[in-house]
């Protein structure tokens, strides 16, 4: 089990970032929306099933400095060309990351 993420983590699940289009990603970004709430019914039942080594992860994810996980993102940035993760890597949007990790802990309590 890791107690640790990597850029090669955030980009072994590059796939859910691209769910988004880059465009509407950066608004809601732009608008602090809280996605968390948005889809809770979907996001809710995924924590079942959740491996130990993914629930290790998120908790890492969950209990780590904002700044931490945005050079995570400018990483994958640089390496994937996704404009997701630049979008998330934009210390612009450091409370909608906020926010949104706020609601996940909400739901896991």
């Amino acid at each position: 089990m890791s107690n640790e993420i990597t850029c090669d983590d955030v980009l072994a699940f590059e796939h859910l970032f691209s769910m988004v289009p880059a465009f509407v990603l950066e608004r809601m970004a732009k608008r602090n929306t809280n996605l968390v709430s948005k889809f809770e019914s979907k996001i809710v039942p995924r924590f079942q099933n959740l491996n130990d080594d993914h629930k290790n992860k998120l908790d890492f994810i969950l209990n780590s400095d904002i700044e931490v996980l945005q050079t995570l993102m400018d990483e994958a940035y640089q390496k994937s060309g996704k404009k997701q993760f630049r979008t998330l890597a934009n210390p612009n949007y450091k409370q909608f990351i906020e926010q949104n990790l706020d609601e996940i802990r909400k739901l896991r309590s």
